[in-house]
């Protein structure tokens, strides 16, 4: 089974510009190839993770992967998928996150030396007005450009002519890894078609209509209920701990969708076609296990985080359905707690009365927080406690860094110490 045979069953193809073409290529030689991303912002979620991990199976397939960090063409703006104008940034801004994003790609694919990463930065940013104008715009006919979908869908509200221009930086771009770097093949998704063709066009117009470049795109990536893939009540799924933190990452493939959870194991995992087979039985036959939809967020935590993540993720998980609390580390109750009511305090010992109403807040008088009490609803750091008269040492658990508070069966609260 060739790469593309297996994107075909792993049902990532959406158009091939040549498919015959292409197929006679993977078989010939390793194929250089690129996907391009724009440094709009300092982490990816995980809808941009969607084209890179096509290339990153052709790169487990001995292929020669390119990543395009946008620095010229992100100074300006992709008009693809917005109504309006992008805000442009600072180049002090765009240097940032094309920081930023480097050092994801580099977790993501190794450096070992199997894949580059380049800036079109470094030859937009050379060309002048007249040599853009005399070199490549005029190669480009204005009525094909404005019936290309991503100008087309714009025209009714106004695009600037900056952002009408993208579709050419990107065509230069293509042209000039085929030059310079042996890419004969761009990735991207189904709205990047006409800049994907537009490119291929210069190509033949400049180096000839023998010149072999082609392009492929990702089917649009939906949910089964219809709805946009990628996005939760709390905003998107960040690939940045720091914006999603593993265990929220872990959860968010946990619970997917039975009727979505094949097609992400298809698309985001490595697992071949027996284990997702296999998978896919016990959907059908087990629903109720979740076997799948736990593979899948072990899978993914792992190749975006590391295998310890998914340990921690689990054992944040397991801690929070049974209660056991105290076994966790001071990283995993930051990751587990992060969105659950919490309080700062001070490093102090206090009758466990008085913290709960004057210190945290947690109880709203005496009198309930002494029921709470005698009748067994308050655990600290996991532990029952049913004495009105015990004390509360703020800094005995966690590093000193934490008390975690369960009040009845579900309801968590978290103090922090200061």
């Amino acid at each position: 089974m060739t790469i593309l045979d297996e994107l075909k069953w792993r049902g990532a193809i959406n158009q091939q510009t040549d498919e015959a073409g292409l197929s006679d290529l993977v078989k010939e030689k390793a194929v250089g190839l690129y996907v391009g991303i724009d440094p709009t912002g300092d982490s990816m979620h995980i809808g941009h993770l969607i084209p890179f991990m096509i290339l990153k199976r052709f790169q487990l397939a001995g292929h020669k992967p390119v990543i395009v960090i946008g620095g010229g063409t992100g100074s300006i703006g992709d008009p693809s998928g917005k109504k309006s104008e992008r805000v442009l940034q600072t180049m002090a801004q765009i240097h940032h996150n094309e920081d930023a994003i480097t050092a994801q790609m580099e977790h993501l694919f190794g450096q070992d030396g199997s894949f580059k990463i380049v800036n079109n930065y470094e030859w937009l940013s050379k060309m002048s007005l007249l040599d853009f104008l005399r070199d490549y715009g005029k190669l480009f006919n204005v009525n094909n450009m404005l019936a290309k979908e991503v100008v087309a869908s714009r025209l009714e509200v106004g695009i600037s002519f900056t952002e009408f221009t993208y579709q050419i930086l990107q065509s230069v771009d293509f042209l000039h890894l085929y030059q310079h770097e042996d890419v004969q093949l761009q990735i991207g998704g189904a709205d990047q078609w006409g800049n994907i063709t537009a490119g291929i066009d210069l190509i033949h117009k400049i180096e000839g209509s023998e010149a072999r470049a082609y392009g492929l795109t990702i089917p649009l990536m939906l949910k089964a209920d219809g709805t946009k893939f990628g996005k939760t009540a709390g905003g998107s799924v960040w690939l940045d701990p720091e914006k999603t933190t593993p265990y929220e990452f872990y959860q968010f493939w946990l619970n997917q969708d039975d009727r979505d959870v094949v097609k992400y194991l298809k698309y985001f995992t490595f697992l071949n076609k027996e284990e997702i087979d296999n998978l896919a039985q016990k959907v059908e036959t087990q629903p109720e296990k979740r076997e799948a939809q736990r593979r899948l967020a072990q899978e993914v935590t792992s190749f975006v985080h590391g295998k310890t993540a998914v340990t921690e993720a689990e054992n944040i998980s397991k801690a929070l359905f049974s209660g056991d609390v105290s076994a966790l580390s001071a990283s995993e109750i930051e990751q587990g707690f992060k969105n659950m009511p919490s309080v700062d305090i001070t490093a102090e010992v206090r009758n466990i009365v008085e913290w709960l109403v004057d210190v945290t807040s947690i109880e709203s008088s005496r009198r309930q927080a002494r029921e709470d009490i005698t009748n067994g609803a308050i655990r600290i750091n996991g532990e029952k406690v049913t004495d009105v008269n015990a004390q509360i040492d703020s800094s005995a658990h966690f590093d000193g860094k934490f008390v975690i508070v369960r009040r009845g069966k579900k309801r968590y609260f978290l103090a922090r110490v200061k």
